[in-house]
């Protein structure tokens, strides 16, 4: 690894509230195309592609989103390094661990620190930043972008920056200061403050070294995990046992509200952290009435709204102003912008009521595909299975249910017991109940098929697997 380039470290966790029901628990709001054809993700990967600046990136992600993650770095032709947490403890040791680890590679690395859902549309601009931020980094500083104000926003921290640093287009920081209510953002606004864009450059062992001194446990913890790394596939894997022991805490808390080696660097460029649904219509075209639709939407007599849909639920919406409409297979939303922010209260209320649609999507992600619920009752429940080229199911059989196989698109091939068999478009197959079977798409199109389920029980859990080439359990 080179010391002149930035290492880049890509947050990528999260619950998922803030963008119900699109985006849930199972899988967030940074893997969908909220703004285009590629997820935030993805576009955060492509700002940090450019090889002359950065080195390969770190990103650190919950270890249930791995084969998400190593699917959408893919699929946009990027590489990088995934950094599984075993349990999520915030954002203050997910960017020790990845310090830990470049400094590691590098004891002279710079790190940039992003979070995976946070929209930047100037990619340009915010390379430049970086490029800018670089001296008060080599000069020992822990250097944050501070966005200038678009207006007085109440969803943001705001920073206080003090004198300019010498040499530097950086300057210091006199104070984080959290949300405010909306006199006191205009102020801010009005007394020069930034927005925290929770964006950061620093030297690695510059950090670890506030780390040691604010929080020893978490550098002891930083260390020990990083010994303990595990390789599993394409992934490093932090041991669990070591990492829970990590205290809870966001980077700001454990070290940014504390150290005095704070800097912040002004930025221009357009920033969002897409923290509801009024901020995302904020980021979208309009039409001429003002409103922003994606998917089967028709509207009438309706001004300033966002109204999105998945391909499957036609929605309609007439004379309504300033309002907030999303359908997806299993639920829908309806919301003022203004009050867009209290989905993620909205969450809490589901999840408390044990509603599945709280943190569940209806269609479920798999390395090799994803599967997703058409219809069930007693005793049965119908889905609709998609396999990714290559893709290959584990080696199975389940011990309450019988399944029924039928193609409709692509090819299959099918093992039962000591058979294997190629099933084509309009043919099926049967798996009784305990036999041994396996299902792999040998095509160059993705295989789609109807599964249809029938048997006393029929949870995800009756499975017993023999060989998995994904290493599940």
């Amino acid at each position: 690894m080179s010391a002149n380039l930035i290492v880049p470290v890509i947050i990528c966790g999260g619950s998922g509230t803030r963008l119900w029901p699109l985006s849930r628990e199972t899988r967030p709001k940074q893997f969908f195309p909220l703004t285009g054809g590629l997820s935030t993700f993805q576009q955060v990967l492509q700002r940090v592609s450019d090889s002359a600046l950065f080195a390969r990136p770190i990103v650190v992600t919950n270890s249930e989103f791995r084969f998400t993650v190593a699917d959408q770095v893919q699929t946009c032709g990027c590489q990088a390094d995934i950094l599984l947490e075993p349990v999520g403890r915030d954002s203050g040791p997910a960017i020790c661990v990845a310090a830990e680890l470049a400094g590691r590679r590098d004891p002279g690395a710079r790190v940039l620190v992003v979070a995976a859902d946070h929209l930047i549309r100037d990619a340009q601009a915010f390379r430049d930043a970086c490029k800018a931020a670089l001296p008060a980094a080599d000069q020992g500083r822990i250097v944050t972008f501070g966005v200038k104000p678009a207006g007085p926003a109440t969803s943001y921290g705001y920073i206080k920056p003090a004198g300019q640093l010498p040499g530097c287009e950086a300057f210091a920081v006199e104070a984080f200061v959290e949300k405010p209510d909306a006199a006191t953002a205009a102020r801010y606004v009005a007394d020069g403050y930034l927005w925290n864009s929770g964006n950061f450059l620093f030297r690695a062992d510059v950090l670890l070294g506030q780390v040691e001194q604010f929080e020893p446990q978490m550098r002891a913890t930083a260390r020990e995990a990083i010994d303990g790394l595990i390789s599993d596939l394409d992934f490093l894997r932090l041991p669990e046992r070591v990492f829970a022991q990590a205290p809870k805490k966001s980077i700001d808390y454990m070290v940014m509200e504390r150290t005095p080696l704070a800097a912040v660097l002004p930025v221009s460029f357009s920033w969002s952290d897409i923290g509801s649904w009024g901020s995302l219509w904020q980021e979208l075209e309009h039409d001429t009435e003002g409103n922003a639709a994606d998917g089967p939407v028709v509207l009438m007599n309706t001004r300033n709204s966002l109204v999105r849909s998945d391909e499957t639920v036609l929605t309609t919406v007439v004379g309504l102003e300033d309002v907030v409409v999303v359908a997806t297979s299993d639920a829908v939303l309806v919301t003022s912008r203004a009050q867009s922010e209290a989905v993620k209260e909205l969450v809490q209320k589901l999840k408390s009521g044990n509603y599945r649609e709280a943190t569940e999507h209806r269609r479920v992600h798999r390395p090799w595909g994803y599967y997703q619920g058409i219809d069930a009752g007693p005793r049965y429940q119908v889905k609709r299975i998609v396999v990714k080229p290559a893709g290959k199911l584990s080696l199975q059989k389940h011990f309450h249910r019988a399944e029924h196989w039928v193609v409709v698109k692509g090819t299959a091939e099918v093992v039962v017991n000591d058979d294997t068999r190629i099933v084509y478009e309009n043919e099926s197959v049967y798996l009784p109940i305990g036999s041994t079977h396996r299902l792999t798409n040998p095509g160059k199109i993705p295989l789609e098929m109807i599964e249809v389920q029938v048997g006393s029980y029929l949870g995800e859990d009756d499975i017993l697997r023999f060989e998995d080439i994904y290493s599940r359990k």
